[in-house]
């Protein structure tokens, strides 16, 4: 990390961009164009927030090349100007340190297993042939039950549950509230009662992936529900048992997957979206907010199902209409040939 003020050829060496302007600018932090100040970086990479670009108050700006002759003070000049300022802003972002070592008031199993080199908090759970390997952080209030694997540099926030049989990779970071290897909804029906069908996997999770808060990742049935690596989970996000998401997909907040669903890699799958059961939606695929996916998906693409927001009165005439769709269809449709 350089210098807590570093200057704008700092950032542009250390980041690998070209800089327009004067070098010697120092940062000190980090803003939206609109608000930006004196000391402070601000970014542009979406056209709609390109006409606050003349009046910013910003020390400098990241922002790509088409973008540059027209800004007013120094720039660092970007392929992917939001990528290169996410990583500038990590420089700025508090981030306390944590000393390794468990805190007196954690409790761990006698043979779980936790690296030296480990930070456990205060009333936190371990349990039974645990591992926490070195570097991870396990934050106050978190349970980790048996069987469980935390990988090195992973970060648990605080109040994270892994229920059981759960496998972090490396540097894998969980908001709080998140609960991972919960039992599985399942269930079959005998003579007119629920019986509880046993959930006898477990939840492996990849490197460098990210749930959010509130988050649940149901563990399987018999094999494992998986997340490939670099799956970014938002807050309020459920993963049903034997669910299985490829790599760098990403799903915002209030999606729901039902169990044995297979979501392919790079995907996108908007806020509130829902995914069918045992169904598969291949690779690159982006799902809209509100959305429910009924039916596997065989070609990368945009799809969408949710209607749009429109006026109550408009609504209401157009719901009606539609409840008479069917009739109309059947007296335009033409008559049968001979």
């Amino acid at each position: 990390m350089p210098a807590p003020s570093p200057t704008l050829a700092e950032l542009a060496g250390q980041f690998g961009l070209a800089l327009r302007g004067d070098g010697d600018v120092r940062i000190r932090g980090v803003a939206t164009l609109s608000a930006a100040g004196a000391g402070q970086l601000a970014f542009l990479a979406n056209p709609r927030y390109r006409r606050e670009l003349a009046g910013t108050g910003a020390a400098a700006v990241v922002l790509a090349e088409a973008d540059a002759a027209d800004c007013p003070v120094p720039c660092l000049v970007a392929a992917s100007p939001y990528a290169a300022f996410a990583r500038i802003a990590a420089l700025f972002e508090p981030r306390p340190l944590r000393e390794p070592g468990v805190h007196p008031a954690a409790v761990v199993a006698d043979d779980a297993i936790v690296d030296p080199g480990a930070h456990v908090g205060p009333f936190t759970s371990i349990g039974a042939r645990s591992r926490i390997a070195a570097g991870a952080i396990i934050g106050p209030g978190c349970v980790i039950g048996d069987d469980c694997v935390v990988g090195p540099g992973c970060e648990l926030i605080a109040r994270v549950t892994l229920v059981a049989r759960v496998r972090l990779g490396a540097r894998v970071r969980v908001h709080p509230g998140a609960v991972l290897g919960a039992e599985g909804f399942g269930l079959a029906m005998e003579a007119g009662r629920w019986l509880k069908v046993p959930q006898l996997g477990g939840v492996a999770i990849g490197d460098d992936c990210e749930i959010g808060a509130n988050t649940c990742i149901d563990r399987g049935a018999l094999e494992d529900t998986v997340l490939e690596e670099d799956v970014r989970l938002d807050n309020l996000v459920q993963l049903g048992h034997n669910v299985h998401v490829g790599a760098h997909t990403a799903m915002a907040g209030c999606v729901a997957v039902a169990g044995s669903a297979r979501i392919g890699r790079y995907c996108l799958v908007g806020g509130g979206a829902g995914i069918a059961g045992h169904l598969t939606v291949c690779d690159k695929v982006t799902i809209t907010a509100m959305s429910l996916v009924t039916a596997s998906i065989t070609e990368p693409g945009e799809y969408a199902s949710a209607m749009t927001v429109q006026e109550g009165r408009h609504f209401r005439r157009n719901a009606a209409r539609f409840r008479q769709l069917d009739a109309l269809a059947r007296r335009m449709a033409p008559p049968p040939k001979d």
